[in-house]
């Protein structure tokens, strides 16, 4: 499809070999190469389209954002133009972080400005809420162990998002890493009458975020670091209620969001939200370090040394990360980290790593401490272990909408011939666990135990196994059209008979694992790499 970008256009969709819309005459193809496909979401001030770039092999996808000013003063036409260019400059900036959108162009175009940038993927936390239902406690420690190290990222290249919420990150379906999108200051029409008035910078002369999303300082146009930091507490809310802010009381005399009666949480974790949540930018955690040292992510050690692997505190991160099709790693840029320099975030994950070598060698683990409101420190309260899930316990909650199971040990799982469709086993221990016949098809696997697991004839279209232990699993049958099986160890798998077309798996991976005539390899030949 052509889809034609003219605002008062009637009939937009147009069959995809023209070159002009049939309804209104106006161009299709922009700038000579961007073909519009549909329309992703539109707004006072613009629109945000889905593109194919046909001057491109293949013509890969792009989003294209339009920005059409809602005035023809100069004044108002200079704001959009300086919004555009300080929009770019920030994607441009931040861009060579492999989870963040890059930018691939922007050009001005009949006084409408369009910032072309790379498409995701995926499903954003909205969508897999509205589908899944809400996340575990387990489930929003994963997601704060990755999301927090992108938010250091963008503050120390001195950005403030100031739209963080479910609908603006996306679970890229590549490789089940999530992507933080939507850098636009734009969010409304501006008022002429304000603009021409204000001393204030195009920036700040009106409202930016998502109202219950947005703290409220930053809706008095008076953004700092620890409003995202209030974005993300209200983002977990959500996660772990499904319940947007709208949906929640707030205290009349305060202004605080009453959300702890709707979730389960424990009462730590609820102390590291609430101080979040805090209205009073003063009380509020004031970095992503700070909460760091509050939360207990002991169980996530390994993702979260892993994201935080960043060695420049300001400017553009260059840390061995790519930006390619692949899987992103960022192991190579662990060894460049010490506890004295580098950005919060790299010591932060020197010192995890630190304290999980003094726990290997033998040494005494002193209960942390946190701070309270008077400033004295008192002691973490414990978090009782969570009970082991039986089989019957996996299959009922996969029946009444829950999909996430990361970080749970499981003991004689038999779930053969169970429909577990993007179910969420990441950092899982399943050792010997029976998924024969199951449909597994896009689920997470990602540093899961499987050692000696039973996956024969299983559905595991898509699925995702970076860094999973599969020695000894039995995937004869097994159908793994286009898996992610980067860095999982594979000595001793059984893949005879299994389908790996456009599966990512190397040569050295195969060689450790077991295949025969009958193996359809990445290539789409039986047998042969």
């Amino acid at each position: 499809m052509s889809y034609c970008i003219q605002p008062d256009c009637s009939k937009p969709k147009n069959p995809p070999t023209l070159s002009h819309c049939q309804s209104c005459g106006a161009e299709l193809l922009l700038r000579g190469r961007y073909r519009m496909i549909r329309a992703l979401g539109r707004g006072g001030f613009g629109a945000t389209f889905l593109a194919r770039d046909e001057l491109l092999p293949g013509k890969p996808p792009c989003v294209i954002k339009q920005l059409r000013p809602s005035a023809e003063a100069p004044h108002i036409l200079e704001m959009a133009r300086e919004l555009f260019k300080r929009e770019a400059k920030i994607l441009g900036m931040i861009g060579n972080h492999p989870q963040l959108p890059r930018l691939l162009d922007y050009f001005e175009s009949g006084q409408e400005f369009f910032l072309v940038q790379e498409y995701i993927n995926g499903l954003t936390l909205q969508q897999e809420v509205k589908r899944g239902g809400p996340f575990t406690e387990a489930g929003v420690k994963q997601f704060l162990s990755e999301i927090l190290s992108m938010v250091q990222y963008v503050h120390d290249n001195h950005v403030i998002h100031r739209d963080i919420k479910p609908a603006n990150i996306i679970r890229r379906d590549q490789d089940k890493k999530l992507v933080l999108i939507d850098f636009g200051a734009v969010k409304d029409k501006v008022n002429p009458a304000q603009a021409a008035n204000s001393d204030q910078t195009a920036l700040t002369a009106y409202a930016i975020g998502t109202p219950g999303y947005a703290p409220p300082e930053q809706m008095a146009m008076r953004p700092v670091y620890a409003s995202d930091i209030y974005a993300l507490g209200v983002t977990c809310i959500y996660l772990l209620s499904g319940k947007a802010p709208k949906d929640l009381n707030y205290d009349p005399n305060t202004g605080e969001l009453l959300w702890r009666e709707q979730i389960h949480i424990s009462d730590h974790f609820a102390g590291v939200l609430q101080k979040m949540l805090e209205i009073s930018v003063k009380h509020r955690y004031q970095s992503v370090e700070a909460i760091h040292r509050d939360l207990d992510l002991e169980p996530y050690m390994e993702s979260l040394a892993q994201n935080m692997a960043f060695p420049s505190a300001v400017g553009p991160a260059s840390n061995g990360f790519t930006n390619g099709s692949g899987p992103v790693s960022g192991a190579s840029g662990h060894a460049a980290i010490s506890n004295s320099g580098g950005s919060p975030s790299s010591r932060m994950a020197a010192a995890i790593r630190a304290r999980r070598e003094r726990s290997h060698s033998g040494a005494k683990s002193v209960a942390p401490l946190i701070p309270s409101r008077n400033g004295t420190p008192s002691p973490r309260p414990k978090v009782a272990p969570a009970t082991l899930l039986t089989s019957e316990d996996v299959k009922q909650k996969y029946t009444k909408g829950r999909r996430d199971f990361s970080l749970q040990t499981f003991k004689d799982l038999d779930l053969q011939r169970t429909l577990l469709v993007e179910a969420n086993f990441n950092q899982s221990k399943l050792p010997s666990a029976n998924f024969q016949g199951a449909d597994l098809s896009n689920a997470n696997f990602g540093r899961a135990n499987l050692s000696r697991a039973n996956l024969r004839n299983a559905k595991l279209i898509k699925a995702y196994f970076h860094y999973a232990n599969l020695e000894g699993a039995d995937l004869r049958g097994a159908n793994l059209a286009h898996a992610c099986l980067s860095n999982a160890n594979l000595r001793g798998a059984n893949l005879c008979g299994a389908d790996l077309t456009g599966a990512l798996i190397s040569d050295d991976q195969l060689a450790m694992a077991r295949t025969n005539w009958s193996t359809v390899m990445p290539n789409g030949r039986r047998g042969v790499l």
